[in-house]
């Protein structure tokens, strides 16, 4: 099997399961207690706080560790609506393909009073911060955008968009989910006042995340209970799959320029492939994208009946966030970027790994086209298209 879709979640490193298990082993304590195991337990908890940290060029003490990227981006816009909110400001920023953590908890804050600006993000998938800059307004609390788009893998221009904030005397918050781990992020090289963040997308265990919380800024409690995190995350740590994270994004920072180039050259290798493939097309910029993401649409076929026939050949892969897997609308990423909906439904998104070949690459590319024409040769809409009675889009 070739497995594409590391967007979704990545497998384990082997540093990070033996960290795990050797902790789950020797560290059970509660790092709350004040016995000798307890103790141990806790050393280990602000250890791998340093470690998480200094990745990110951050402080031990702005770290707050959480379940996942969707815990840490709900505590972040809640934050900031709560500080904005004490200070009679009321009005948000973001853009229209953010993560659902994100949009929906949006939603929610509109419902509570709160103006939400969503920026546009074009062709290209990517923000202008000239246009951010211009949506910001005297009444703004906050400013949220992904470092880079979990279906297109488009990268955005956040140090920019957090010097403007900056400026603006706005906080910035950034859900760097797909980012960190994948290409250098530094929280205050990129003037970033809050980030988020998932262990299971650079091969640390799933369950476990972090939210960085810059000094000076007095977090929201999502859950309450008891002092943990400093009084900010109630509940006793997951030590073992907070140590194995640390480990995790510890060897991906070590690894960042050996993996960006390898990982770089077969995601070319893959979208000059599939480029060759008739009425197809790469979804967002070609160059400003994760190393390891490639995201097509296809013409005249259904993205789902497309996952299927590549599995049966051997490749996992999938049609965009496994948040909305669930779901027979088409992506608001794709449309966003301004597909239209027939075509967005015929969408792929590789997320390809340190481990893949040029073989599989090849592989990769000769299988999809065969499922192509394949699913085109019984599609009516194709049909249509080929006949003249469709205008052909891509």
């Amino acid at each position: 099997m070739i497995y594409a879709d590391n967007a979704a979640t990545t497998k384990m490193s082997d540093a990070a399961i033996d960290t795990l298990t050797r902790c789950m082993k020797e560290t059970f304590g509660n790092p709350s207690s004040l016995y000798s195991i307890g103790q141990t337990a806790k050393e280990v908890l602000e250890k791998a706080r340093e470690d998480v940290a200094g990745v990110i060029g951050a402080q031990p003490r702005e770290i707050i560790f959480t379940s996942g990227g969707s815990e840490a981006d709900n505590q972040a816009l809640l934050t900031a609506a709560a500080l904005g909110k004490k200070n009679g400001k009321k009005h948000i920023v973001s853009s229209a393909f953010e993560h659902h953590a994100v949009l929906h908890t949006l939603e929610r804050l509109k419902k509570e009073g709160f103006e939400v600006t969503l920026v546009d993000v074009h062709e290209n998938g990517i923000v202008r911060p000239e246009e951010v800059e211009k949506a910001i307004r005297e009444d703004t609390c906050l400013v949220t955008i992904m470092y880079a788009n979990n279906e297109i893998g488009t990268i955005q221009p956040i140090r920019e968009i957090g010097a403007i904030c900056r400026q603006k005397k706005v906080l910035f918050h950034t859900d760097a989910v797909q980012a960190i781990g994948h290409i250098p992020v530094n929280v205050e090289e990129d003037n970033i006042d809050m980030l988020s963040s998932s262990a299971r997308k650079f091969h640390g265990p799933k369950g476990v995340g972090f939210l960085y919380v810059k000094k000076g800024i007095k977090a929201e409690n999502l859950i309450t209970g008891g002092a943990q995190e400093r009084g900010k995350r109630a509940g006793t740590e997951n030590v073992p799959g907070i140590a194995a994270m640390a480990t995790a994004l510890k060897e991906a920072a070590s690894k960042l320029d050996e993996n960006t180039v390898k990982l770089s050259a077969a995601r070319d290798r893959l979208i000059a492939g599939l480029k060759t493939i008739p009425h197809s097309a790469l979804n967002g910029d070609e160059h400003s994208r994760l190393p390891g993401n490639v995201n097509f649409c296809f013409e005249g076929i259904e993205g789902e009946s497309l996952l299927l026939l590549l599995d049966d050949k051997g490749i996992e892969a999938s049609s965009g966030s496994a948040c909305t897997s669930g779901s027979l609308d088409p992506s608001h990423v794709l449309l966003a970027i301004g597909r239209v909906h027939d075509v967005a439904h015929g969408s792929l998104r590789l997320s390809i790994g340190e481990t893949i070949t040029d073989e599989e690459c090849d592989y990769i590319i000769k299988s999809v086209g065969e499922v192509v024409e394949y699913l085109r040769g019984f599609s009516p809409v194709w049909r249509d298209l080929v006949s003249g009675k469709k205008q052909f889009i891509l």
